[in-house]
């Protein structure tokens, strides 16, 4: 045996970064069996049932939770996703199972095109995937996993390898969707920011001419109630958008939706944060990274905070009647998204303050009338609690607001959250999404991400110290 494999046999039988309870908390046993139970060998996908194939960002917050189960695991999940990387940086939002039937998912690899259509920006030839993408939580969760076990991630190289495409990962962000000219990264479908169904889309959607509804056969409605999912105009859009960036061979700036979302760019500027922290543990400098992530903070505040609704929200870049010229304007609408970059610790003091009091106000209500915080406000016109984030409280939001209230040192509200996220878990059977005021399981049960986030609240930090774990630069701006 070499001395790298007996490093790795080592470190097996060392504790990793969080023991499991001895014996293990039900919920630990309950919430292994789920990732046990969606694990392909490579990936994990997020339901058997509704979801067959891997996901990008919930791949990188089952990776979050697979390390205090496998660290080896952990990293393989993440390892398999970017082995479809496209040539051009971007991670899809899709890597299908080849052994999937095509009728099981739309739209399937059929559809996507992804080794033709994307040939010019380098997709790659022995997997399919789609074109998309969705939230950058991927340098985050190589750090968090490289923590859980340091030893074995150093004897596998796991860092070094992962290290040059997430770089590239963030640099095709960075320079080919900055739509806005602002520094902020856009999103150009309603899929890659990953709340796909939100309100706040609605406007920008409303201006997309959908696809006619004998071009496409929806499966989701197989395996959920239609009351629950999305429309069939909405969905007829999507298709509309996803049919024109696949017929322009997937290149950037040219579609009729094109949005800066604040969670996107809050998880963006958080793995600039953990891309620096794996920099300067392979032994580069990480001085550049932290900057670019302070001057994408500032870009964030500067663009999407709205002080009259204490909260940051999207950009519409192709509305004609902006506030800015050719930058569009903000859309009026408050979505859990808004509250996301309240994980980020370098935000204005002031910033914080109101983005605290609006999570714990009537439009959210966390911590007094809801359960979970919800995807979109509670006040809203378009509010319903069932249908898919419209309304229903996440629990990957919900884990992300609870990383958020620990690292500005709210630790009772913090607290009392991961109470409820691992309440809900386990009562629901690690269902995909509840109703914030009751409780009630919507959308699939054994959902992978639920599982392995309540695995990480269960065997995580609750200290208030999470900044450094996470790879975040601390300290509030004045």
């Amino acid at each position: 045996m070499d001395r790298s494999a007996q490093v790795v046999s080592r470190s097996a039988e060392r504790p990793i970064a969080y023991d499991p309870p001895d014996p293990p908390h039900p919920l630990h046993t309950a919430a292994a069996r789920v990732l046990e139970t969606n694990w392909t060998g490579a990936s994990t996908v997020p339901s058997r049932s509704l979801y067959p194939h891997q996901w990008s960002w919930d791949s990188a917050f089952v990776a979050i939770g697979l390390r205090h189960l496998s660290p080896l695991r952990a990293q393989t999940e993440l390892e398999t996703l970017l082995d479809a990387q496209w040539g051009d940086g971007r991670v899809p939002h899709i890597v299908f199972n080849p052994s999937v039937p095509l009728d099981a998912y739309f739209p399937s690899p059929d559809f996507w095109r992804s080794s033709t259509a994307g040939r010019a920006a380098g997709a790659p030839r022995t997997v399919q995937t789609s074109g998309i993408v969705q939230p950058p939580v991927h340098a985050l969760a190589a750090w968090l996993v490289h923590r859980a076990d340091p030893v074995l991630s150093r004897a596998r190289g796991f860092l070094a390898r992962v290290h040059p495409r997430l770089a590239a990962w963030h640099r095709y962000l960075l320079h080919h969707r900055d739509l806005g000219g602002g520094g902020l990264a856009s999103v150009v479908h309603p899929w890659e920011q990953g709340m796909d169904n939100s309100p706040c889309w609605d406007l920008p959607l409303s201006r997309v001419t959908p696809a006619p509804a004998r071009s496409f056969r929806r499966a989701d409605l197989d395996h959920g109630a239609a009351e629950d999912r999305p429309t069939d105009l909405d969905y007829g859009r999507y298709v509309r958008l996803a049919t024109e960036y696949r017929d322009g061979e997937y290149a950037d700036g040219a579609g009729e939706f094109a949005v800066e979302d604040p969670a996107f760019n809050a998880l963006l500027i958080a793995s600039e944060h953990a891309l620096a922290r794996i920099a300067a543990e392979l032994g580069a400098t990480a001085t550049a990274r932290h900057a670019r992530a302070e001057r994408l903070t500032a870009a964030l505040v500067e663009r999407l905070w709205d002080p009259a609704s204490g909260m940051f929200l999207c950009r519409d870049l192709r509305d004609p009647a902006g506030d800015r010229p050719g930058q569009g304007a903000l859309v009026p609408e408050r979505g859990v998204s808004g509250l996301v970059p309240l994980l980020l610790p370098g935000l204005p003091r002031d910033v914080v303050t109101a983005l605290l009091e609006t999570a714990a106000g009537p439009h959210f209500g966390l911590g007094t009338t809801t359960r979970l915080p919800p995807s979109y406000d509670l006040l809203g016109e378009a509010f319903d609690p069932h249908r898919y984030w419209r309304g229903p409280a996440w629990f990957n939001t919900s884990w992300l607001l609870e990383r958020g209230l620990r690292t500005h040192g709210r630790l009772q509200q913090a607290d009392a959250l991961r109470e409820s996220v691992l309440g809900l878990a386990e009562a629901t059977d690690f269902a995909e999404y509840v109703d914030p005021y009751t409780g009630e399981a919507c959308g699939a049960t054994g959902f992978s991400w639920t599982a392995a986030l309540a695995l990480d609240l269960l065997h995580g930090d609750t200290t208030g110290t999470v900044t450094a774990d996470m790879g975040l630069k601390g300290g509030n701006r004045r």
